[in-house]
């Protein structure tokens, strides 16, 4: 079962009975479900990538009364979905006034790109999830005791992961979950020896440092490890090792300093909501500059030395 990283209630009546469309968006592509009177009438699917893709979903209803209804059910933005309802040829119901439910044309272009493989994501579904708790779990712990305990704790699991992946077929702390680990593992380093919040708060920019003049170093050489490596775990076919990894060393040192002044400037409470949330918000929308970069859609292709 593909992992679910959004689901959307749409609520609604018709002649008075209640209904409601739950969208669920997964990696394996879009699900919609028409229940009318809390049963399950009707579902609809279109996958992550290819042209079925971006047509809207269309779900029939049916009444007590024997009247039919339909609901047209779709991606109004990148991240929100809408639903429309129709009875007897007469719009009755829109979740959002107004609005054009039709997949975004920019998302369009991405996700019928012949270059655009969304198995990858599929494939490595448990290690991004891991990546996602890892987070959470320091957030949490650092929430209700201090940032050196959290630190300490999130080690000891990440060395459990480690541990555990000796042991398991499935893929735990591939990509971005041995990255957490990483930031796990150098928090509590910092926390047992400085007993400094500060010094916590910090390794965001000492890791983006440290990742920034590795990337950097392998993108010159090429992007013939840290670029490939990365390269893996990305859904697209036509990426240039080089350039992603130079692309992720200057990424790194934005965030690096970011961080810095988060840290500097803002209280602990501040710097925890940002580290946890904000920062993977952010990673994620500069990403998609790097990767186009790296794709070659932000400069003309570099020329490949033998």
């Amino acid at each position: 079962m593909a992992f679910t990283f959004a689901r959307y209630r749409r609520p609604f009546t018709v002649r008075g009975v209640p209904c409601e469309v739950v969208i669920r968006a997964k990696f394996d592509g879009l699900h919609s479900e028409l229940r009318v009177a809390g049963l399950a009438q009707a579902n609809d699917y279109t996958p992550a990538t290819g042209p079925e893709a971006v047509r809207n979903h269309r779900l029939a209803g049916l009444l007590p009364s024997g009247e039919t209804f339909e609901v047209e059910a779709g991606y109004i933005s990148w991240i929100n979905v809408g639903i429309a309802v129709r009875h007897d040829g007469q719009t009755v119901h829109e979740s959002h006034p107004g609005r054009t439910i039709a997949f975004p044309a920019s998302a369009a272009k991405m996700t019928v790109d012949p270059s655009l493989d969304m198995s990858r994501y599929k494939a490595n579904r448990v290690p991004i999830a891991v990546d996602i708790l890892l987070g959470l779990l320091f957030f949490v712990i650092a929430k209700f005791t201090d940032l050196s305990t959290a630190a300490i704790v999130g080690a000891v699991v990440g060395i459990g992961l480690l541990v555990a992946q000796r042991f398991v077929k499935v893929d735990l702390t591939g990509g971005l979950a041995l990255f957490g680990v990483a930031m796990l593992l150098i928090s509590a380093g910092l926390a047992i020896a400085f007993q400094d919040d500060m010094a916590i708060k910090m390794r965001g920019t000492i890791v983006g440092v440290i990742g920034a003049v590795l990337f950097l170093g392998d993108g010159l050489l090429g992007g013939k490890r840290l670029g490939k490596g990365i390269a893996r775990y990305l859904p697209y076919n036509d990426l240039d090792p080089g350039r992603l990894a130079v692309g992720m060393g200057l990424l790194a040192l934005a965030l690096a300093g970011i961080n810095y002044l988060v840290a500097t400037f803002a209280s602990t409470d501040v710097w925890l909501f940002y580290s946890t949330f904000v920062d993977f918000i952010l990673s994620a929308v500069l990403a998609m500059a790097v990767f186009s970069f790296a794709r070659g859609r932000l400069l003309p292709p570099r020329k490949r030395t033998s």
